[in-house]
């Protein structure tokens, strides 16, 4: 049975390859040993020296910075029933899980990145490690002095029951799927995560001082579709049990296999179309489907029926003549994306990935942050913002005429 795991809007690998701890999927296994922590002792300082005594000794310990002459510094102790994964940009060794900038499949990998919005330790998972596994996530990773510091200018403030919070420069923000993660799902409400993991209503823009409203009656425990933005990269959060509902690598290849077996052909040249391996890189193949977004009719590539130089990729479909983007279909191999083992129906617009209708229909109503306060729906296999009407349009394959 898999572990849980984490999943980036890459086609099966990142542009360059999967390495090491930076890779496009993470799967989470139960640690030999459990490194889990929880918090303990809770120290009122008011020299940086004693501050930086603590601090140094060896445990973890999170620092609330509330003036030059008063810190807060909360440590914690080890925690045997746990075990805490760390996700961030910085390669350091407390991190587990290296997640960088994700550029979207239309800017291409020369597109040169801006400084980064991700927190160098921007999160951390922790799960219990006896049935039935459930899996917490806290805004902020400890770094490789096992330390998390909160400086004046972080929004922080101190609970009723006495205890201290605080949101991340940039936030974490978590988005729970009404009813899990099928066909029949519905997109949840975004929100932020705190510190010591309290669910918040988010802040009026990504980086404000001011915290959103506790929600109380929400939790920050992880669900099978949970989707988990940090600022750069938004992650997708799959539970063993729910992996185990999804098609396999296995089973999306012999539904490929099977289009191409039909013999799907442009109804202009009557050349036979055939979608390429999934092993492929993004080079478009010759007998690549293509396919004209607005009405959904499949061609092979041709180099006519542009309208205006303006509209380079705004082609009239020679079957209906409705005008719209003329693109080549990719059939999206990451299995955990789908919400059910349909066949590949229908093409998101305007990338050309291609999966089942309920799959698409389901992403291209997902809202998912974008910069610091505006949201839309991305291709989950490209990070591609989508456009038009549905987002997605339904594939009008031809037979062979013979």
């Amino acid at each position: 049975k898999p572990g849980p795991s984490l999943e980036t809007p890459y086609n099966g690998c990142l542009p360059n390859g999967d390495r090491g701890r930076r890779k496009s999927r993470f799967a989470l296994y139960r640690r030999p040993k459990s490194n889990g922590v929880r918090a303990s002792t809770v120290h009122v300082i008011s020299t940086p020296q004693a501050s930086k005594a603590i601090s140094s000794r060896g445990q973890h310990s999170i620092s609330f910075t509330l003036s030059r002459n008063q810190t807060i510094v909360v440590e914690y102790t080890h925690d045997k029933d746990t075990d805490m994964f760390q996700i961030g940009r910085s390669t350091e060794s407390p991190i587990d899980f290296v997640v960088t900038d994700t550029i979207s499949g239309n800017q291409g990998e020369e597109t040169p990145i801006t400084q980064s919005t991700i927190s160098r330790f921007a999160c951390r998972i922790v799960c219990d490690r006896s049935a039935p596994y459930t899996a917490r996530i806290f805004a902020a990773g400890f770094d490789s002095s096992k330390n998390i510091f909160l400086g004046e200018k972080a929004a922080k403030w101190k609970n009723p029951d006495g205890h201290m919070d605080g949101l991340t420069t940039n936030g974490v923000l978590v988005m729970h799927p009404k009813g899990g993660f099928t066909e029949e799902s519905k997109p949840g409400v975004w929100r932020e995560i705190s510190v010591c993991g309290d669910v918040y209503t988010l802040r009026e823009t990504r980086s404000a001082q001011q915290r959103g409203k506790l929600v109380e009656n929400e939790t920050n425990i992880l669900q099978d579709g949970s989707l988990v933005d940090l600022c750069g990269a938004t992650l997708l959060w799959r539970t063993a049990d729910g992996l185990c509902q999804t098609p396999t690598q296995k089973h999306i290849e012999a539904l490929r296999q099977e289009i191409n077996a039909a013999r799907p052909q442009c109804p202009v040249g009557l050349n036979t179309l055939a979608f390429p391996s999934i092993n492929r890189k993004d080079v478009v193949e010759e007998k690549q489907p293509w396919a004209y977004l607005t009405c959904g009719h499949v061609h092979g590539y041709h180099n006519w029926g542009h309208r205006t130089d303006a509209e380079a990729n705004e082609r009239e479909c020679p079957m209906c003549r409705t005008i719209g983007p003329y693109v080549p279909l990719w059939l999206g191999c990451e299995a955990g994306f789908y919400v059910d083992a349909g066949p590949p129906t229908h093409a998101l617009s305007p990338c050309g990935h291609v999966c089942s209708e309920k799959s698409a229909k389901y992403w291209s109503q997902i809202p998912l942050p974008h910069g610091t306060h505006a949201f839309h729906a991305a291709c989950p296999f490209c990070a591609t913002q989508l456009t038009g009407e549905e987002s997605c349009v339904k594939l009008i394959f031809q037979g062979p005429v013979d």
